[in-house]
């Protein structure tokens, strides 16, 4: 079966309260993990899927995304023949309506007719997990499904498999059926289609919000959660910078923390993941806390459960100290001053 599944990516979806941190980017492109992207986790799926054809509908502030995606030269999807594929939303005429929009995927459903692959796996942009859909597609070829549905616990990860032939087929009949989406089709039980579910054990975590972008954040700190996550025989690939390695001074202290490469640490470092290329100044102290690439923190500073998106700058002095349940969120390229939070 292999090279028989077609991949596809909604990364149309958008959270109000995940508006702090997808300003500048799409859902799809928000940083986690040190060095990864949402998307990285659902595509590196598919890659590792032996899923060689890959495409991508994007719709809110995607250039973020599609400078991450590049060619797909990190996942080998950049080839002559198949490969990753962009399929923008025309404007506002694509509307929210669940993961894999009938109507969005109306507009390139030339796309759906030229694919050679029997199967498409359709999937959101931000469930992290590690998959292998080839037993996904056994049984959904050996049962006779029409769509098989991925759960975790018996809840739906918005990831459906079905037959290309049967996709165009719902696309093209959207308006007399009233179906907007795959969910549209699963939840109606008159549907006439055999709908399966094929459970996932391992590692999952949806971010639809803040809260659960930081939990997941913190969870990932957990050597045990990590492991089942990031495994060797299934990588999860990214789009690899070139930075020299982090770097600490005699003062400084860092425990059970991500720190990515470029950083410079003077301070003190606890339970917390650092991006590239960010400054932690002397007698600093930072606990609970996601701070995203370029990102300068100054001398005798305090943060405690707060996310700084990229570019931030806390100048000396600053204490910023957030609920675990309501971390603070600082905004691309902000500045916070000593005096700003006296």
């Amino acid at each position: 079966m292999k090279n028989s599944l077609l991949g596809v990516i909604d990364a149309t979806s958008y959270y109000k309260s995940l508006e702090d941190l997808l300003l500048h980017r799409s859902m799809a492109a928000l940083p986690i993990a040190g060095r990864y992207r949402l998307i990285d986790f659902v595509l590196s799926n598919m890659v590792n899927s032996d899923i060689g054809s890959v495409a991508i509908f994007p719709k809110f502030q995607y250039r973020s995304l599609m400078d991450h995606l590049g060619s797909g030269k990190n996942w080998d999807l950049n080839r002559k023949r198949d490969g990753l594929f962009f399929f923008p939303a025309p404007g506002l005429d694509a509307v929210d309506e669940g993961v894999g929009s009938f109507k969005h995927f109306s507009h390139h459903l030339d796309y759906f007719y030229r694919s050679r692959q029997e199967y498409a796996l359709i999937s959101n942009c931000y469930t992290v997990c590690n998959i292998n859909y080839r037993p996904v597609l056994e049984r959904h070829a050996t049962i006779g499904c029409d769509i098989t549905e991925i759960r975790h616990k018996g809840k739906s990860l918005e990831m459906y498999l079905v037959k290309t032939s049967l996709l165009r087929e719902l696309i093209e009949t959207r308006e007399e059926t009233g179906y907007t989406c795959m969910q549209d089709v699963v939840e109606d039980m008159d549907s006439g289609y055999k709908v399966c579910g094929y459970e996932h054990i391992g590692f999952v975590e949806t971010v639809d919000c803040i809260e659960k972008y930081y939990e997941t954040s913190m969870k990932l700190l957990n050597v045990s959660s990590w492991k089942e996550l990031f495994k060797k025989e299934m990588p999860i690939y990214t789009k690899v910078k070139d930075e020299p390695p982090a770097r600490y001074t005699s003062g400084a202290s860092v425990k059970n923390s991500i720190i990515a490469n470029g950083c410079y640490i003077e301070g003190k470092v606890r339970n917390s993941t650092m991006f590239r290329a960010v400054r932690v100044g002397k007698n600093t102290s930072i606990s609970n806390c996601i701070i995203m690439q370029k990102s300068q923190i100054g001398d005798n500073c305090v943060l405690e459960n707060v996310i700084l998106d990229k570019d931030v700058r806390i100048e000396d002095g600053v204490k910023l100290t957030g609920d675990p349940d309501n971390p603070i969120v600082i905004r691309k390229g902000m500045i916070q001053g000593a005096l700003m939070n006296s």
